[in-house]
């Protein structure tokens, strides 16, 4: 159960600020009610605040419903998400949220999208082979699943058309695979630091200076502007360093 469900504030008779019934918080986060209140069940939001009969959630439930929709649009399961929920203060509040949320929205553009086999082959634009959708889980550019009735289910992952058109290239496989490791490898390492910089130096001063709920949305606009610069940078970068290492290779010769 999260440690958020300590947390629960009840406003002052009167102040109706920011206070929405469950229709308005699950309308508000883009949910239906049945799927706020399967949330809620799971601990993943704090108690509601009571007048009477009638429960009223605040702008911090809202927040908490889209850290989670963030955290799902990474793959995170429900269980996984509510262990890192339940990591937060249970006083955090909707600023606090709010950085968390943008330091976890997704670099890639739109949700994952959950699909049968045979949606799988119209998005991927031909007949996939088993193998060839075993081939790129494997890579890492989908993943698979299995839903209530114990159907599969198969979620792409962003490089999943990149994956597609690699498969129909003459190559060897052994050749795509050590390409891809080779990608992970500096990649991740290429993440790490760059998430440590935006922490250090953009993030934790904010903290230090800032708390009002304003300079949280500017925040989050502005890491949303740095992703996209940097995503830029890393494509350009590379162009500078493979045309360099072509130019040595002339020299040499």
């Amino acid at each position: 159960m999260s440690a958020a469900a300590d947390a629960n504030p009840t406003p002052e008779p009167g102040d109706d600020s920011g206070l929405r019934t469950i229709d308005e918080l699950a309308a508000a986060a883009g949910l239906t009610v049945r799927t706020t209140r399967y949330y809620a069940s799971l601990g993943l939001l704090p108690p509601p605040a009571r007048r009477g009969r009638m429960a009223w959630y605040d702008d911090t439930h809202l927040a908490r419903l889209e850290m989670i929709r963030a955290l799902q649009g990474h793959g995170f399961t429900l269980q996984a998400i509510e262990k890192y929920l339940a990591s937060l203060p249970a006083d955090a509040g909707v600023e606090d949220l709010a950085v968390q949320r943008a330091m976890l929205t997704s670099w890639t553009v739109g949700e994952p999208q959950e699909l049968t086999r045979r949606q799988l082959d119209q998005h991927a634009g031909r007949r996939l082979s088993d193998e060839e959708v075993s081939l790129i889980e494997d890579f890492g550019l989908l993943r698979r699943s299995t839903d209530e009735r114990g159907a599969e289910r198969f979620t792409p992952v962003h490089g999943f058309d990149v994956a597609v058109e690699l498969l129909q290239v003459d190559i060897p496989v052994a050749g795509m695979r050590a390409a891809g490791e080779a990608i992970e490898r500096h990649m991740s390492a290429l993440a790490e630091d760059l998430t440590r910089v935006l922490h250090d130096e953009v993030v934790e001063p904010w903290r230090r200076d800032s708390r009002s709920r304003e300079d949280a949305a500017q925040l989050e606009d502005t890491i949303g502007t740095l992703r996209r610069l940097t995503l830029e940078a890393i494509v350009r970068g590379f162009q500078r360093s493979a045309n360099k290492l072509i130019t040595r290779s002339l020299d040499r010769r």
